[in-house]
């Protein structure tokens, strides 16, 4: 039986999930006009909208708000979206090497991790409680350190997406050791809020899940290999699509009931699809036109895209409408800087270990500096697990948006292209005109 305040609340929602696309495009474009990314702009306008309509109506009116349907469609839209990136990701991994990876991922680890943990240090050694807080020492150390090692993995694959450098060897490089950091960081998470609560046999139960579905999706994509299985997506791509929908919700689903990050979910449900497409020799991830999967693929990344704004919302609803003490402004320079100085020069220290020229390493430094949504949500976490105050939350958020927005402009000031000494610009008519 339906409850009697089912229809309104359906059509609320409706009203409410047109509203959200709206603002969304709004922000688009109010972030065409600021020359930021469009994620950008969907980010600031996403979550300015929560306090702006507690401060309007009251604190009731996000009780009122069918905000638990709205936090489903954006976790989906995040999902939906991840599983087309990380199948271009595959596409393209033939143009990384592995001591590339490994060392940048290193570098863009190990060095914000340890900036964290001074920064912890700092918070535990000072005589401001609303940066202490009351829980142990030893998670706030680990939820601070490894609150400055993420990197924003939808959020990146925004910027890279707009500015063609999906199939690209630093696209692909960023996005890989992307993902590398933040498994382990939400391994690290995990930790942290296993100290908090007294307890670490959490942490072995998880890196179990994790291994039996990673076998898992390897054993989905050898059962979906043989000849007459990898005709199927091409010839039923819309079919093929609600399939892999689904299975990349429940994947997702049962990664969130475990504890882990419902990304890994989304790289399950990609990982489970058969590659059967070579990465082209031009360095595009999506050439060839081979790939059984690949409308199938962007049906799903479609529909999530247009989803992904909810998410920033929700945020905006469940976290930044609630009264926070405002922090000194000594932690939220301290936490900025060291955020920004330690991810760009772990990752650029890394990637010139693993042989990248200085320009590659640069920009990869740049570009792992996104943090927004993913720091958003470990910062969630945190706080609701007793480990961050409200005044530490509001630094760490500070740090998450500075770094987001800085990342479009400071990539292009490196993308200017620099003219030698004592040469003479070049007229626009003599340079083949629009370039």
């Amino acid at each position: 039986m339906i409850p009697a305040e089912g229809p309104a609340r359906i059509a609320l929602f409706g009203v409410l999930l047109a509203a959200v696309l709206l603002l969304a495009w709004a922000g688009r474009r109010l972030a065409g006009v600021l020359r930021q990314p469009a994620v950008i702009g969907e980010v600031a306008l996403g979550m300015a909208a929560g306090p702006l309509v507690v401060a309007v109506a009251g604190p009731g009116a996000a009780r009122a708000l069918p905000l638990d349907w709205l936090s489903w469609c954006g976790h989906a839209g995040l999902v939906l979206y991840l599983v087309g990136v990380i199948h271009e990701l595959r596409l393209a991994a033939p143009l990384v090497r592995g001591r590339a990876v490994g060392w940048t991922a290193a570098g863009a680890l190990i060095v914000p991790l340890l900036a964290g943990a001074a920064v912890a240090v700092w918070a535990l050694a000072g005589d401001e409680p609303g940066l202490r807080g009351t829980a142990p020492a030893s998670a706030l150390v680990v939820f601070l350190a490894v609150s400055l090692s993420v990197t924003a993995v939808p959020v990146l694959a925004r910027i890279l997406s707009e500015r063609d450098l999906v199939g690209t060897r630093v696209g692909v490089l960023s996005m890989t050791v992307a993902m590398v950091t933040d498994v382990a960081a939400w391994l690290l998470i995990a930790l942290a809020v296993s100290l908090a609560t007294g307890g670490l046999g959490n942490v072995a139960v998880l890196l179990a899940v994790t291994a039996a579905a990673l076998t898992g999706a390897v054993a989905v994509r050898r059962a979906l290999s043989p000849a007459p299985l990898l005709g199927l997506p091409a010839r039923a791509p819309r079919a093929a699509a609600v399939l892999l929908a689904v299975w990349a919700l429940a994947a997702a689903a049962a990664m969130r009931s475990w504890g882990l990050t419902e990304i890994l979910g989304a790289a399950l449900a990609a990982l489970a699809l058969p590659l059967t497409a070579a990465a082209p020799a031009d360095g595009s991830a999506t050439g060839g036109g081979e790939d059984p999967w690949a409308r199938p693929v962007r049906l799903v990344a479609g529909a999530g895209r247009l989803l992904v704004p909810v998410f920033f919302v929700v945020t905006g609803f469940t976290v930044f409408a609630e009264p926070f003490a405002v922090a000194p402004w000594s932690a939220i320079v301290l936490v900025t800087l060291l955020g920004m100085a330690a991810k760009a020069g772990g990752a650029y220290a890394g990637a010139r270990l693993g042989g990248e020229p200085p320009g590659t390493a640069l920009r990869l430094g740049v570009l792992l500096n996104t943090r927004g949504l993913t720091e958003l949500v470990a910062l969630q976490i945190g706080h609701e697990a007793g480990i961050l105050t409200p005044a530490m939350f509001l630094a760490l958020a500070v740090m998450a948006l500075v770094t987001t927005a800085a990342t479009g402009p400071s990539y292009a000031l490196l993308q200017r292209p620099r003219r030698p000494r004592g040469t003479a610009p070049v007229p626009v008519a003599q340079n083949g005109g629009l370039r």
